[in-house]
């Protein structure tokens, strides 16, 4: 396994000295190379799972493990994309994407090749001496993706990353994400409100309940074309796959 919660449950103490629960009792696995979305009511904790796997909060009461070891603190083996992309505007497409190595004492021959490298996979070869303000939104976001993946990492975390985007740029977006991940043979978490997204992406999904979130349900998307959302998307069984997702979630809103 390259990732496992184990009981995780975590609390957070507000400026009045009540405890607010995000999880509890949190178990699950991903095994190399898995493609796993996480779905839920808002405010149940997804972001929250995220951010105990990248180590910028350490659970109140189980573990979260990376790679067999337990996570005690942000490390080298996650990368992290948020809703935004969060580009240096002062900074060009390349000199971005090398932030990472450079913040890790990469060389500069060294960080530029693979930084390089990781525009051509995003498809943004000849775009490297833009500025951020000069590209789309979806640009940006494959610039974002371009950055995360140029360190490297065993485990991408992604945090909505579609959800400012228009519908046909999101649709293109989908497909271009999911080919570039799939190449990289990278394990990837996904938060999404979007469960069609989810059945389109990944090879399964966790639902989570209402707050303080646990896992309801587990549903493995037994279907062909994970590395391309727009083929997938053709399958009429998207649609019972969705019926699931949704009927899970009108069941935990009924029972809180």
């Amino acid at each position: 396994m390259v990732l496992e919660f184990r009981s995780v449950t975590k609390e957070f103490a507000s400026r009045t000295g009540q405890v607010l629960r995000a999880v509890s009792d949190i178990s699950f696995r991903v095994r190399k190379g898995e493609f796993v979305a996480v779905v839920g009511p808002s405010g149940c904790g997804k972001s929250t799972i995220l951010s105990m796997t990248a180590g910028l909060y350490q659970p109140t009461r189980g573990e979260v493990l990376v790679s067999d070891e337990v996570v005690r603190g942000p490390n080298a083996h996650v990368g992290f994309m948020l809703q935004k992309d969060l580009l240096l505007p002062w900074r060009n497409i390349l000199s971005n994407v090398e932030f990472g190595l450079e913040a890790r004492g990469v060389p500069k021959a060294a960080r530029r090749e693979r930084a390089m490298a990781e525009l051509k996979r995003c498809h943004l070869a000849g775009f490297e001496s833009h500025f951020p303000y000069q590209l789309s939104g979806g640009m940006r976001q494959r610039a974002a993706l371009a950055r995360t993946l140029a360190v490297e990492p065993e485990i991408v975390l992604l945090d909505e990353p579609f959800s400012a985007l228009d519908a046909q740029t999101k649709l293109l977006l989908q497909n271009s994400f999911a080919a570039t991940i799939a190449e990289s043979a990278k394990t990837t978490l996904l938060i999404t409100h979007d469960l069609a997204e989810a059945v389109l992406m990944s090879d399964r999904i966790l639902v989570l309940s209402e707050r303080p979130g646990t896992v309801v349900a587990e549903i493995t998307i037994d279907l062909p074309h994970r590395d391309q959302p727009l083929r997938r998307r053709l399958m009429p069984e998207v649609n019972e796959y969705a019926g699931q997702l949704f009927k899970h979630l009108k069941l935990e809103e009924r029972a809180a």
